[in-house]
């Protein structure tokens, strides 16, 4: 069991995580640039594997991707709350699940690293936590709610 303020900082770290990684991902310019970088860092680490050519409506579905994650981390950076990370740990759960189909057929092994990301975050905010000491702030207690 671990403590709420502790569990909060899992929390945070998860919203920063999501922040930096996804919020390239919310534009059609800035998500040309990361597929370029993954790509680059991919033949770096000597990856075997290539990313597809997005159509149009694959970006679409990676802006979407990006834009979405980029509003819920800003949330949980601004008001964390333990709930919130419970639904997060679910988001987190589905992801690694569609990243393990997507592995199975054939995708870029680079999603790998994303994948064990998802799970260990996943797993840090599924743990019991103890609400002990959450009475004294207003902050903490609005929190636990």
């Amino acid at each position: 069991m671990i403590s709420l303020a502790n569990y909060l900082r899992i929390v945070r770290a998860s919203a920063w995580y999501d922040l930096v990684v996804t919020i390239g991902f919310a534009t059609p310019w800035t998500f040309a640039a990361i597929l370029a970088s993954l790509e680059t860092v991919s033949g770096l680490l000597g990856i075997a594997g290539s990313f597809p050519k997005f159509e149009p409506a694959h970006m679409l579905m990676a802006n979407l991707l990006g834009s979405i994650v980029t509003v819920w981390a800003i949330l949980r950076l601004r008001d964390t709350r333990l709930q919130y990370g419970r639904y997060d740990a679910a988001g987190r759960f589905l992801f690694a699940t569609w990243q393990l189909y997507a592995l199975a057929n054939g995708a870029h092994p680079i999603i790998w690293s994303f994948f064990v990301v998802e799970v260990a975050f996943g797993i840090a905010q599924i743990l019991p936590v103890s609400k002990e000491g959450a009475c004294c702030s207003p902050r903490a207690r609005a929190a636990a709610a």
